[in-house]
C-alpha cells in the first residue's frame, strides 16, 4: 500500500495533470498522484521531465534499457510495469524488455544492450562500481554525447526508481496489457523460443494492443 494518500487536494495542477494522464496513459498514473500533495514538488518533475524528454543523443531503446535496468536493481515495480509498457507501445522487442532483470542469461540482447544495462547496474550500485573498460566501451560505441546522456539516463531512472520505491508506488497493469500471447496462440511459446518507461518521457498516444 502507497506511504501516502493517492487522493490529493484537486488544485488546478493536479486537475490538469489528471485529464492529460487520463488522455494519454488510459489512467491516472498513482506518482503524479503522491507528487500532487506538494504542488511545487510536481510542478519540477514535470517541467524536469518535460527537458529529459528532449534529449535525442542517445538511441531510444538504449535509453530505455538503461532506465529500467536501474529501476530493477532497485526493486521499483512501479517503475518496471510503466518502462516495458512505454517502450512495448513504441515498438520495442518485447522479449528484450522482458528479459531486462535477467540480461546477464538471456540471449535477446545485444552486446551494446549488454554494456548499457551493465553500466546502469554499476551506477545503481551503492558505492557504483563502473569500470574504466565499460566506461570506455561506451564512450566509444556511442559517441561522448550519447555516452553524456546515457549517464544523465540512468540518474533520472535512479531517482524516480527511489522515489517511487520509498512512497511504495508499485504497478498498475501497465505491463499485463503486453505481455506475451500465451501457448497456441500467434506469436505465442512456439514462437517465442526464437526470439525470448514515468512520466515525463514524452507524449505517447496508446495503441488498441497494449492498453494500461
Amino acid at each position: 500500500m502507497a506511504r501516502v494518500s493517492l487522493t490529493p487536494p484537486r488544485t488546478l495542477l493536479f486537475r490538469v495533470v489528471e485529464w492529460y494522464s487520463r488522455r494519454t496513459y488510459g489512467k491516472v498514473l498513482d506518482p503524479g498522484k503522491a507528487l500532487a500533495h506538494n504542488p511545487r514538488v510536481l510542478w519540477g518533475d514535470l517541467r524536469f521531465g518535460q527537458s529529459v524528454a528532449r534529449w535525442n543523443r542517445l538511441d531510444p531503446d538504449l535509453k530505455a534499457l538503461a532506465v529500467m535496468a536501474s529501476a530493477a536493481s532497485i526493486g521499483c515495480s512501479g517503475c518496471m510495469d510503466f518502462g516495458h509498457w512505454e517502450s512495448a507501445e513504441r515498438g520495442m522487442d518485447r522479449r528484450t524488455l522482458h528479459d531486462v532483470p535477467v540480461w546477464r542469461e538471456s540471449d535477446a540482447c545485444t552486446p551494446p544492450e549488454r554494456d548499457v544495462m551493465e553500466y546502469a547496474e554499476a551506477m545503481t550500485a551503492t558505492p557504483p562500481t563502473v569500470g574504466d573498460e565499460l566506461a570506455a566501451r561506451l564512450r566509444t560505441g556511442l559517441g561522448e554525447p550519447a555516452f553524456v546522456e546515457l549517464t544523465a539516463m540512468v540518474t533520472v531512472g535512479y531517482l524516480r526508481s527511489r522515489v517511487n520505491a520509498a512512497l511504495d508506488l508499485t504497478g498498475q497493469g501497465f505491463k499485463a496489457s503486453c505481455d506475451l500471447p500465451g501457448p497456441g496462440r500467434p506469436g505465442g511459446a512456439d514462437a517465442a523460443a526464437g526470439w525470448a518507461a514515468g512520466p515525463g518521457s514524452g507524449r505517447h498516444r496508446t495503441s488498441g494492443a497494449c492498453i494500461g
